[in-house]
């Protein structure tokens, strides 16, 4: 059997295996792994015809669909990079992505060409524009030249450069909710062997239908397609809207595997769920922030025939951990072990290892660990560490040192060797003395049964050190008491805990580009509106 060394070999080996099985479904068309490793030759000619250099960044600025997914992998075999851009970004956001990584070449359509005009030329080292969708194309002038995505693709036979699986193929640039966003570099070997070790404990095969529902340019998005593509299974693309849609989607393509983050799972749990959808869905996967166990509970009431895994992953790794469904209910607070072909320790500020149930610093060594972040030394220098000498996996004589991720979450590790999340470093709220995470927070606050979504946060006070802040919205079709609400928090929770304030808005709250609730945006909001009113946040006790 083919195994993949290089990112497009994912595909091409599954090609060698099932030639006409469906790789992709979009809408109405489906694209068969043949011609998917066809188009990805077409494109590999066509950058190849315009000059690019190995290692040179391609910008692709799509919402889901064919297109993007064959710009994506025909990138990498190639020999250059490529660079999704979240379709949700604007302008100024996409514009400052591509000067930072100095994109040569941006793929996007022309329905959303318009929304960049003002921004390329700032663009600097931007030559190419290819754009899908036949409308008419702008004079050529200057320093850019425009390129159909059908033309691209016809272009005469011409070989990559040549790649090996420690070169780069992806910047995935985080979400920058604080400051400018920054690049994680993966090569091939981090995201091939992601594939693997996220395939192999979901037990993806080929009769497999898994559901893209989250953005590409997020890491757990575009595992679907890695995972999905290394086991030949078939991949749906969707962009949704409202979380009906995510729904309907499960029920139409018939979906095996649905990997999402917390807050789509949220809103998908207050809903009514088509019975067709149990009987097909073999398991749901959650990723980018810890599951309430409410939610849990009510997905788990409505799919009793689907395995859940609950896993921690970030950008910089990949994927870190995940909990076997039969840990489920021992444990539904873990985020399990280390995926295969990882080790993830649990280290003191010295570096040595934390003893059992002892907070320290999540670490993940192994093949998935990412090459930095892109032009930025110093950022780079805080998150990937050489490891201690003495840690586990070290022994003295190597020379050389082995670079790990340093994750900067707060961790604990129970005696049979299962972690808990404890909350991040950069988030933990210091309150009357206590360290509190907002995650703790939010997680008796979604146990109320009383809420839609929340978001915790630490705001400064003069003798608190911070308050602690919650906005909240009401369950969906209901309505929501403050007052309730504070009563419950007040009856499970220690003192230093209890909300000094609660804010009712309408949901949902904001997302960041990959999902998740923004946290920081609400906080910052909340601070500013705190400022303009001149309110004097005081502890719950005292209002």
């Amino acid at each position: 059997m083919t195994d993949a060394i290089l990112l497009p070999e994912l595909i091409s080996a599954s090609a060698s295996r099932r030639l006409d099985a469906i790789a992709l479904t979009y809408g109405t068309k489906s694209m068969s792994y043949g011609l998917l490793h066809e188009s990805i030759a077409g494109f590999v000619n066509g950058i190849i015809g315009l000059g690019l250099q190995r290692g040179e960044r391609i910008a692709i600025y799509l919402e889901k669909r064919l297109e993007t997914v064959i710009a994506s992998f025909g990138a990498t075999a190639t020999g250059c990079v490529f660079v999704p851009l979240n379709p949700l970004l604007k302008a100024d956001q996409v514009a400052y992505i591509m000067r930072d990584c100095n994109v040569r070449a941006l793929i996007t359509s022309a329905e959303r060409l318009p929304l960049l005009a003002s921004v390329l030329p700032t663009c600097h080292d931007l030559r190419h524009v290819i754009v899908v969708n036949p409308d008419p194309l702008p004079a050529s002038g200057g320093p850019l030249a425009w390129l159909h995505w059908d033309d691209l693709l016809q272009a005469s036979g011409q070989s990559g450069h040549r790649v090996i699986d420690t070169d780069m193929a992806a910047i995935l640039y985080t979400s920058g909710s604080t400051g400018k966003p920054k690049g994680v570099v993966l090569s091939h070997r981090n995201m091939v062997a992601g594939a693997k070790s996220v395939a192999s404990y979901l037990e993806n095969t080929a009769d497999d239908t898994l559901l893209a529902a989250l953005p590409l340019s997020f890491d757990a998005g575009f595992s679907q397609l890695t995972t999905g593509f290394h086991a030949g299974a078939r991949v749906v693309l969707l962009n949704y809207l409202l979380p009906q849609d995510v729904l309907k989607a499960l029920a139409r393509e018939q979906v095996t595997g649905l990997t999402a983050v917390p807050p789509l799972y949220i809103q998908l749990a207050q809903l009514e769920w088509p019975a067709a959808i149990g009987e097909r869905l073999r398991y749901f996967a959650n990723t980018g922030g810890r599951m309430p166990r409410e939610t849990l509970a009510a997905l788990r009431k409505r799919l009793p025939k689907s395995k859940p895994y609950l896993m921690y992953g970030l950008t910089e790794a990949f994927r870190s951990t995940y909990l076997p469904p039969d840990e489920v209910d021992r444990r539904p607070d873990s985020i399990g072990k280390a995926i295969p072909n990882a080790e993830i320790l649990v280290l003191r500020e010295d570096g040595s290892p934390c003893a059992a149930n002892e907070p320290g610093e999540l670490v993940h060594r192994g093949a998935l660990v990412g090459m930095g972040y892109w032009n930025d030394p110093e950022k780079t220098a805080e998150r990937y560490k050489p490891l201690p000498a003495h840690t586990p996996g070290r022994d003295a004589g190597l020379v050389l040192p082995e670079i790990a991720v340093f994750s900067g979450d707060t961790v604990r590790r129970d005696e049979e060797g299962f972690l808990y999340f404890i909350g991040r470093r950069d988030e933990m709220m210091k309150t009357s003395g206590y360290r509190v995470s907002p995650t703790e927070v939010e997680e008796v606050l979604y146990a109320t049964q009383l809420v839609g979504e929340c978001a915790a946060f630490g705001v400064d006070h003069p003798t608190l050190g911070q308050a602690i802040q919650v906005i909240v919205t009401p369950p969906q079709g209901g309505s929501l008491d403050a007052a309730q609400l504070l009563a419950e928090c007040r009856s499970r929770m220690p003192a230093y805990m209890v909300p000094a304030g609660i804010v009712v808005r309408q949901g949902p709250l904001p997302r960041n580009p990959n999902g998740k609730i923004d946290r920081k945006a609400l906080s910052g909001e909340f601070v500013a509106s705190s400022l303009e009113a001149d309110v004097d946040v005081k502890p719950a006790g005292q209002r």
